[in-house]
């Protein structure tokens, strides 16, 4: 991960990874809860240096999957490892699987994954959490604090505007979260006290920052609605 994110930054593309493998770089308490496996890398690369990109890969060893990326290349794109195979899952611009995250502006504000709040919500907006998934969206709210800027934090403002902005993306980060609650309850679960709590006052940090944010007027009505109509996007799985 850090390699390629380096030999893009030489090349002065904007790339930074996103996903189980961003994850594991803010474990920074290393809790071997949070540690997995991983059997792909994916990273979010700026849309205006999309060209650029497709250029670079295959300089430093990746092939492209170019059935794939000729009929998505403009928002995803798929390579592959020429020494390990391992596929390589590229978002373009954005952020899209059952929510929209927009990135192109803020790839910058961490040196290598994506923002911690972006992270928290690309984890936090699948409909269907497996267990996986809901690790990974402990794992940052346990090893990093809410805040007012990106240093090293869980940015609540960011939070609060992309929430306000998108009911849905609102609806299910706060569905997850509290499902995140429900998992500091399991006694088998491999944590302290002190620890769940740390997860539980987190939560409720961000729950309270979605109750105090402003809330335009298309977001009270689609409130009003509610779940009676979906709020995601069905998401299919990419089989390469």
């Amino acid at each position: 991960m850090t390699r390629l994110v380096n030999a893009a930054e030489a090349k002065n593309i904007q790339l930074r990874a996103i996903g189980g493998l961003a994850v594991q770089a803010h474990n920074k308490k290393n809790h071997p809860l949070f540690i997995r496996e991983f059997g792909d890398l994916d990273f979010v690369v700026a849309r205006k240096q999309r060209r650029e990109f497709e250029v670079f890969m295959p300089e430093v060893g990746y092939t492209p999957d170019k059935q794939f990326n000729v009929l998505n290349g403009a928002t995803r794109q798929i390579y592959f490892d020429d020494k390990t195979d391992m596929k390589i899952d590229i978002f373009v611009g954005d952020f899209e699987m059952c929510h929209k995250i927009p990135l192109e502006d803020r790839l910058t504000f961490d040196p290598l994954t994506i923002p911690l709040a972006e992270l928290l919500l690309s984890k936090a907006q699948i409909v269907e959490l497996n267990r996986k998934d809901i690790l990974d969206l402990t794992s940052i709210l346990f090893n990093n604090e809410t805040g007012g800027d990106d240093c090293e934090k869980i940015n609540l403002q960011i939070l609060a505007q992309l929430c306000s902005q998108d009911w849905g993306l609102y609806k299910t980060t706060s569905i997850n979260l509290l499902r995140v609650e429900d998992l500091m309850s399991k006694e088998d679960l491999p944590l302290t006290d002190d620890e769940r709590d740390v997860v539980r006052r987190r939560v409720h940090e961000i729950l309270h920052a979605f109750e105090e944010m402003q809330k335009p007027i298309a977001w009270q009505l689609r409130d009003r609605v509610g779940t009676r109509v979906k709020w995601y996007i069905e998401v299919e799985e990419v089989d390469r």
